[in-house]
């Protein structure tokens, strides 16, 4: 399996994915702490996050994956939603809550 397998692997099978610095407990920079906080006050309880120091080959991966050279990344549903700064961006406008809040009935 190719570390683009085990990346989408890990994208479609988990509702929230956050690749990151650290984990959620012990963030490692600034940005994934800022990424883990925003996911908290939105609610999100069940995070999968994958702690990209600890795997060189993922950490590089999930820059080709998404062909976004930065981390941390938030894939929600296996797409990928962007980093810090535009998670930040949705969280501000309410397009972070909507996407993560519970689907209206």
């Amino acid at each position: 399996m190719s570390i683009q397998d085990t990346i989408r692997d890990q994208v479609t099978q988990h509702d929230v994915v956050l690749y990151m610095k650290g984990t959620p407990q012990f963030p490692m920079c600034g940005f994934s702490s800022a990424a883990v906080q925003m996911l908290k006050l939105c609610g999100v309880e069940d995070v999968f996050s994958v702690n990209v120091l600890e795997d060189a080959d993922i950490r590089q991966g999930i820059k080709e994956y998404a062909n976004w050279p930065t981390i941390p990344q938030l894939y929600v549903h296996g797409e990928f939603v962007g980093g810090s700064d535009i998670m930040r961006e949705m969280y501000d406008s309410g397009e972070l809550q909507q996407l993560l809040g519970k689907p209206a009935h």
